[in-house]
């Protein structure tokens, strides 16, 4: 591995020469009243640097002299996106922004690479999603926000707040998920909870589908979501702030969202703080759902310096999530809601006590329910070397996770694991030389898992080591761009013996020494290295000034993760008894892509199509007795264990968007998703429903939108934007049958109506209004990837119940004002 990396580094370093920079000055207008725009975005193309406009629009960047084919690319809020080709010996330009025409903004800038480029010149597929889509989609978490806007996204849910991401029928440790660059890691193999971040920073978002290990390394098989907290850019000295209030219907949640910020010329600083909170939601079947509520306390903080080189940024982010943990029992009869008050043999699962309705509508969490703490600090520095550039990400993190579950002790947490992670990334972009970009980089973490004061022990303590070296280059001429690269990855996990016995006093499950009378070994000593090769390779082309073709090929690896190889026990708020195979190979993938994007004045369109094989694929199995009836305990807790084959999926997106120039202001949005997945060991071939089909793949869906911005001419309405959303799903008859796995799924339609108000009320501010009726018609359904409809399936003697329902109709109201 060191020989791979100094190669890598001697390859890109022999390019590096000496910068010889011009400054680049201008003025950006207002293409229609011709008036200053202030606070627009100016960067280089293929560069992370950036500068934003003064008050009267005035700008000064400084670009590498020697480069060719040189572009600016020029963004602003309510604006369309320009890109501007400098012509030589010309150092000053008037950059005139046309206005939005649609409620939608086509972003063409993407960061998911190792530098920012152009959309259609990435042959991998990338959505960027914006703070405008962000802010005027109404959801109950950002996941859920990102699933609205990016065809081939999905989510497996338990419940409004727990959205764990999907991608091409990919999820769990298949998705990497990032915060401003660096991983999040919270045991996001878990169901149970959801991303520990906070909804109300975050200013855009990137979705890569496909293979993105040659960048991310292992976890990024299916693709990465990446998350950008908002960064101050206003560089006047001034303090600024926003304020952000909601209120949805359905579960009567509370949001409250306050952020601060100031920049000067080289400092600044934010800090930002929220706190959401939400009863028990609701469905037409179930009525309201017992122990779905929860509040979530965030707080973040940034400072940093900045110069005409780069910058450096120092950010602190705590999360705070209480909630229930959702376990599905009823009342045979009734059908209402029970409550588990015993525990072992004590508690008759069929005859607890009803949950009173002042429980059903409380905000307070019960007892029974999950605690999760998520700390991160991290330094973030970007600067220029010569004509080249490196990105430095040094920070840590702690999630804290205990799920108490023990009624006749609610103090003494069933599960309470401490989880640290070091997390290192340093990433090289040398100068560009005859159309060609090299990167060179190092990424990866060191990682420690220990249980705390718990009852139940689902994995042992653990200690890992994760890192790769990478090298991706580029080569751009004219109409053709080609890009790819090779990755060396190596992951170390080991454990000692983990033994447990039973606490005489209490009689619970408790760690134990190995000379304890009774003590049992749950986790056998472990010591494995895992390691692979990933790599890639796309090219693009634009076939004309309106379309644009791309294909990649990519090869993904992926270590299997702690539950996978040490499981051996009770999730306490999973309601599963996992069975991990230390005896686990590395998954590794191989997908192909390929796609055509139009862009015209008057319509716009996007197919892809994707082919997925991977090797040693991961999956749960429900286990069952002799007689196939699933293996539960007392309380009705499930056991699956893991097994490994081989796997291919496969699918397509298809979207439309018509947005007539004629019709200033109408947009018709269109997007159509599918995904196969299949399980291609040979003892399952034929079989379908008994085990060929994967588990948790999405049914084919379908999703209309169709918006109007009206610009009335009034001095205190500025915008006024109604929409109206259609939402197919269809039946899901592709699922894992065997042994009672998964059941099929009915299809469903929703339709969703709202507004957008923007009322100006200073200079240059407008407060944000939107009123959004999602379920419009309060439709009973269950989605294929809700957990919860499996929940009281299996916990009554009843095979016939068919678990618990989605929400119902819910009502949002939001406030957004800039201050």
């Amino acid at each position: 591995m060191k020989k791979i990396i100094l190669l890598i580094l001697f390859s890109s370093f022999s390019v590096l020469g000496i910068a010889q920079q011009v400054t680049i000055s201008g003025t950006v207008k207002d293409l229609e009243t011709k008036k200053p725009i202030e606070l627009s975005n100016i960067k280089e193309e293929n560069s992370a640097k950036s500068i934003n406009s003064d008050n009267k629009g005035n700008f000064k960047i400084e670009i590498n002299q020697n480069s060719t084919n040189i572009k600016l690319i020029v963004e602003a809020l309510g604006y369309e996106t320009d890109t501007i080709q400098l012509q030589a010996n010309k150092t000053d330009y008037t950059i005139f922004l046309k206005p939005e025409t649609t409620n939608k903004l086509d972003e063409i800038v993407v960061t998911g690479t190792t530098r920012a480029t152009l959309l259609r010149e990435n042959p991998i597929s990338i959505a960027p999603v914006s703070l405008k889509q962000i802010e005027r989609t109404a959801e109950s978490n950002i996941i859920d926000v990102l699933v609205k806007n990016v065809p081939g996204l999905n989510a497996v849910k338990t419940g409004p707040n727990i959205s764990k991401p999907f991608i091409h029928g990919l999820g769990y440790n298949r998705v990497l998920t990032m915060y401003d660059g660096m991983r999040q890691e919270g045991q996001q193999y878990g169901d149970e909870h959801g991303i520990e971040i906070d909804d109300y920073t975050i200013e855009k978002a990137e979705v890569i589908k496909g293979p993105a290990s040659l960048l991310y390394g292992s976890d990024a098989i299916a693709g990465v979501i990446s998350l950008f907290p908002f960064i101050p850019k206003e560089g006047d000295g001034k303090l600024h702030g926003k304020y952000t209030n909601e209120y949805q219907t359905n579960n009567s949640l509370i949001g409250n969202g306050l952020r601060l910020s100031y920049s000067d010329k080289h400092f600044l600083f934010g800090l930002s703080g929220s706190y959401r909170m939400a009863k028990n939601y609701q469905n037409p079947i179930d009525g309201k759902v017992y122990l779905t509520n929860f509040n979530v306390k965030n707080f973040a903080a940034l400072v940093g310096y900045k110069s005409k080189k780069g910058y450096t940024h120092l950010n602190f982010t705590l999360y705070d999530n209480r909630q229930g943990i959702p376990d599905g029992s009823r009342d045979s009869i009734s059908r209402k809601f029970t409550k588990q008050i015993f525990e072992g043999d004590n508690d008759d699962i069929l005859n607890r006590p009803i949950v009173s309705d002042k429980e059903l509508k409380s905000y307070k969490i019960p007892d029974l329910s999950q605690h999760i703490q998520h700390y991160r600090a991290y330094l973030h520095s970007f600067y220029e070397i010569g004509k080249g550039d490196i990105d430095v990400l040094v920070g840590g993190q702690q999630n804290i996770r205990r799920e108490f579950t023990h009624p006749t002790d609610p103090k003494q947490a069933g599960m309470y694991m401490r989880l640290n992670t070091l997390n290192y990334n340093v990433r090289y972009n040398a100068p560009r030389f005859s159309n060609i970009e090299i990167s060179v980089g190092v990424n990866g973490m060191l990682q420690n898992n220990k249980n705390m004061d718990a009852t139940d022990f689902p994995i042992p303590n653990y200690d890992l080591f994760d890192g790769g070296a990478y090298l991706y280059g580029k080569w751009k001429k004219e109409k053709w761009s080609i890009s790819g690269g090779i990755r060396y990855d190596l992951r170390k996990v080991k454990w000692n013996d983990f033994y447990v016995g039973t606490n005489p006093t209490t009689g619970f499950e408790q760690q134990a020494n190995a000379n304890d009378e009774g003590a049992n070994l749950q986790f056998e000593n472990y010591n494995k290295n895992f390691n692979g090769i990933s790599g890639s390779i796309g090219t693009t082309f634009q076939a004309s000034k309106n379309i644009s073709l791309k294909a990649n090929i990519g090869r993904a690896y992926r270590a299997p993760n702690i539950t996978e190889i040490g499981s051996n026990g009770l999730d306490p708020g999973a309601h599963i008894i996992y069975l991990g195979n230390r005896n686990f190979n590395p998954e590794f993938s191989l997908q192909e892509d390929i796609g055509i994007s139009l862009k015209y004045r008057d319509f716009s369109g996007e197919v892809s199509i994707f082919n997925n094989n991977i090797q040693n694929y991961i999956y749960m199995s429900m286990v069952v007795d002799a007689q196939g009836n699933p293996v539960v305990d007392a309380q009705g807790n499930r056991t699956y264990k893991y097994e490994q084959s081989k796997a291919q999926l496969y699918g397509a997106e298809v979207s439309f968007s018509l947005h007539p120039e004629k019709l200033k202001g109408f947009r018709w949005d269109n997007s159509m998703s599918v995904i196969y997945g299949f399980n291609r060991a040979s003892v399952f071939k034929g079989k379908g429903n008994e085990g060929e089909y994967l588990p948790l793949i999405p049914p084919m869906s379908i999703n209309s939108g169709i918006s109007k911005e009206i610009k009335p001419k009034s001095k205190y309405f500025t915008a006024i934007i109604p929409k109206f959303e259609m939402e197919y799903t269809a039946t899901q008859n592709r699922f894992l049958g065997l042994n009672g796995t998964e059941t099929r799924t009915s299809s469903y339609t929703l339709f969703n109506l709202g507004v957008t108000t923007e009322i100006n009320y200073s200079k240059n501010k407008n407060i944000q209004f939107i009123v959004q009726a999602n379920n419009l018609f309060d439709k009973a359904y269950q989605s294929h990837l809700n957990r919860l409809k499996y929940f009281e399936y299996y916990n009554t003697s009843s095979r016939g119940n068919s678990g618990i329902y989605n929400m119902g109709r819910n009502i949002v109201f939001k406030l957004i004002m800039p201050f």
